[in-house]
């Protein structure tokens, strides 16, 4: 049996690394769309990072973009306890 071997080739640059920390899972929903809070914080660094390579020549090299984020944990619990 033949295997097939998928050949990737390597980045010239590092990837951009955003880590947003935590953040409530209504900003990651609109991020995933494309908007919000955390689509403009996006847009700013990937700005940074564009005008950098074009101050060095390089500006049409493609970066990739890596967003690290954990989600908040929902709130449980109501206003009395259960336990008397």
């Amino acid at each position: 049996m033949a295997t097939d071997t998928l050949t990737v080739p390597l980045l010239d640059t590092a990837p951009i690394i955003i880590d947003l920390g935590k953040e409530k899972r209504k900003a990651i929903k609109e991020l995933k769309r494309g908007r919000g809070k955390l689509m403009d914080e996006v847009g700013q660094a990937v700005a940074e990072v564009r005008a950098s390579l074009a101050e060095n020549g390089d500006a049409a090299r493609i970066v990739p973009v890596v967003l690290i984020y954990r989600q908040k944990k929902r709130r449980k619990g109501g206003l009395l306890p259960l336990s008397f």
